[in-house]
């Protein structure tokens, strides 16, 4: 399958980039699309890529390919989908879909009037983990599922390196939290248990990441003579150690060198207090929500967590699933009337986000070979969780009860009034 990247950074290089280098016989860049001239030429020279088929803006004419793979910044996913659909090319598209939940409609009716295969790469879908708790949840086994509660626990590092010191630290320029992180987990909660979102409110802040919490000793950059020994982002302690390679290191800088490292965090974002370095999205966020049928769910994301892994709860009316997902996952299951605790094996996974990359870029590269397309992960598929979390931005900004109804109709054009759309 011959392919178009657009974005060449951190995950369209070592996500779709590498698997495609680990598989030349299924999935082959012929051209790139990236505005840094030195990712655009790194990348085109590891694929082979003529000089004629870089691109530094989105072309009128990237040529004959299959597929376009887009992973660029948030807010320029919906041109680069709609530039691909129009080509008549398939699309994986990294989450989220677009920017507003207008642009997600659009692109999905784009991709529905072009009948070309849209997939959105909501990896947890793809993870042996998560399609176990489903298969669960389908067989009936915990009765009728009540309650959900959810946790998404980013752990502190990657909360600094990501949403306050990094590409998603400002609303504006890329997305809100709920958009661009808890997507993933509006979405996997309504696959999980078949159901939509009826209503919600969502409540949280940003709270400690602002000049105000600073600890005495701190200064605007970890390296200008910062005093506080126990910080747990002090980016010397995150970035300088030489034992580290890959992601997050790289991102701050291509030459891993101990000089270039240093003069990346004297420099560049990366090396900012987190106290001072002007993000506006939230540290803690938790939503509540009724389904369809009454099921009630609670979901929530901080960014405080000693480890990454997501928690959860399915309540039913003849069992419990409790589960982790992380490093160490599991699965159990408690029965109501025996009180027994089963644990549920997991099978093993490879690849990046427990297995879903792997499994979401082979579905997809064999979906198009095949020209059979696949419902799975596709763009009227996912819409659901990406409208709840729009939805949920909108109750919290303006502290009331969205009505999802209300809301799917007015994203829609059918109504003027779409709070946070």
């Amino acid at each position: 399958m011959n392919a178009v990247l657009v974005g060449a950074g951190s995950r369209g290089r070592q996500t779709y980039g590498d698997w495609a280098l680990r598989h030349p016989r299924r999935l082959r860049f012929v051209a790139v699309v990236e505005p840094d001239a030195s990712r655009r030429d790194r990348f085109g020279d590891l694929h082979g890529i003529p000089p004629g088929r870089r691109f530094g803006r989105l072309p009128d004419d990237a040529g004959d390919a299959d597929a376009w793979v887009i992973a660029g910044p948030d807010r320029t996913h919906a041109e680069a989908a709609l530039t691909a659909i129009g080509s008549g090319a398939a699309v994986l598209l990294e989450k989220p879909m677009a920017a507003t939940a207008r642009d997600c409609v659009e692109v999905v009716g784009a991709a529905a009037d072009h009948d070309v295969l849209l997939r959105v790469s909501l990896v947890l879908r793809w993870t042996p983990f998560f399609q176990t708790v489903r298969d669960i949840v389908g067989s009936g086994d915990l009765g009728e599922v009540l309650d959900v509660a959810h946790r998404e626990n980013v752990v502190a590092w990657h909360m600094a390196h990501s949403f306050v010191r990094g590409n998603w630290a400002n609303a504006e320029t890329s997305t809100p939290m709920a958009v661009q992180k808890t997507c993933h987990d509006f979405d996997i909660v309504s696959w999980v248990t078949g159901r939509s979102y009826d209503r919600l409110s969502s409540f949280g802040s940003l709270t400690h990441f602002r000049p105000d919490q600073a600890p005495p000793g701190a200064t605007s950059r970890c390296t200008d003579g910062c005093t506080v020994e126990d910080c747990p982002f002090d980016a010397r302690r995150l970035y300088l150690d030489e034992r580290l390679r890959g992601w997050p290191v790289d991102v701050i800088t291509e030459d891993l060198g101990r000089e270039a490292r240093l003069a990346a965090l004297r420099e560049g974002p990366y090396g900012r207090c987190v106290y001072a370095a002007g993000s506006d999205v939230v540290d803690h966020q938790s939503t509540v929500a009724e389904m369809q049928g009454g099921t009630t769910v609670t979901l929530s994301m901080h960014g405080h967590a000693p480890r990454e892994e997501r928690t959860m709860r399915y309540e039913g009316t003849r069992a419990t699933l409790r589960g982790v997902f992380g490093r160490d996952q599991r699965i159990e299951v408690i029965d109501h009337v025996r009180g027994r605790t089963v644990d549920v094996p997991v099978p093993p996974a490879r690849g990046g986000h427990g297995g879903g990359d792997e499994g979401l870029i082979a579905s997809f590269v064999d979906a198009v070979v095949s020209g059979a397309g696949s419902t799975e992960s596709t763009g009227d598929d996912v819409l659901e969780g990406h409208l709840a979390a729009f939805a949920a931005e909108a109750a919290r900004r303006s502290g009331t009860v969205v009505e999802m109804e209300a809301f799917r109709m007015g994203v829609d054009g059918t109504s003027q009034q779409v709070p946070g759309s």
